[in-house]
């Protein structure tokens, strides 16, 4: 090899650009990005999400107001106030990024993903970041149609922003069980199925009739139940009083949901590395 041949070896390798990490929010900022720009080309993925709890929001305030609030011992009961925390609680749960992280690992997208310099994590935390606003903007048009029927905030406005939050961390917290179903086998059927986790516990809990009047069985399933005490959290807030107590109780139920879901989707975002 002459000496010119060598020399210019060596001047196209040092103008190879080589990709560099970009830095763990950059990364973040990118994947939320993305899954945010694919949201409004999927409206199938959030409008059932927001039209059918409004739809048993209206139905069941019209079907049991006047004989919840003309019940015995309820002088002062606003059912519609009561309703209000069901509705947001099925508006929020089980959206999520995880059919497209599907797609994505069925398209082989993920898998180059995982062959650039970008961080690991931000990976699924970026889809999460995504969800996070979603939620977000579903409780906003719900928590509209309760002032619409006459629904008040007694905590005012930091308790209406509360309210949100709770909506939207307990939103959050579930996301992690179909990210955990997504990443561990890639089916589309298996993560909408996810959904089947949520619903038998919506109902064994006081979604449509208050924790003391229940009965039996019934009642003391719905005391151990997490999503009980999220609802009476945010049924707390449209009082006229701060109830501590409440707002602990229901922080501390989505903590825990929270920590199991989201160990779950880390150990299957683990073993999807380890696999690729």
């Amino acid at each position: 090899m002459s000496v010119t041949e060598q020399e210019q070896r060596n001047d196209d390798k040092r103008n190879v650009v080589r990709a560099r990490p970009s830095g763990f929010f950059k990364d973040l900022s990118t994947v939320a990005g993305r899954a945010l720009r694919a949201i409004p080309r999927e409206p199938e993925t959030f409008i059932p999400a927001l039209f059918i709890p409004a739809f048993f929001f209206i139905v069941n305030v019209g079907a049991l107001q006047d004989l919840t609030e003309n019940f015995p011992g309820n002088d002062g009961f606003d059912y519609r106030a009561f309703q209000l925390p069901t509705a947001i609680i099925f508006a929020v749960t089980g959206i999520s990024r995880a059919p497209g992280l599907v797609t994505d690992i069925q398209s082989g997208y993920f898998d180059r993903l995982l062959l650039s310099p970008a961080r690991r994590l931000p990976l699924l935390l970026g889809l999460m970041v995504a969800d996070l606003v979603l939620v977000i903007g579903l409780c906003i048009p719900v928590i509209i149609l309760g002032f619409f029927l006459g629904v008040s905030f007694g905590t005012g406005p930091l308790g209406l922003i509360l309210f949100i939050l709770i909506g939207a961390l307990w939103g959050l917290a579930f996301t992690g069980f179909p990210y955990a179903i997504a990443l561990k086998t890639a089916n589309p059927g298996a993560v909408g199925a996810s959904f089947i986790l949520f619903f038998p516990f919506a109902f064994l809990t006081s979604s449509t009739v208050p924790l003391d009047q229940l009965t039996g069985w019934l009642r003391a399933v719905a005391r151990v139940n997490p999503i009980t005490y999220i609802l009476e959290s945010m049924r707390s807030l449209t009082g006229d009083t701060w109830q501590w107590a409440e707002l602990g109780k229901g922080f501390l139920a989505i903590l825990i949901v929270g920590t199991i879901s989201q160990g779950l989707a880390l150990l299957a975002l683990r073993g999807r590395l380890d696999r690729g």
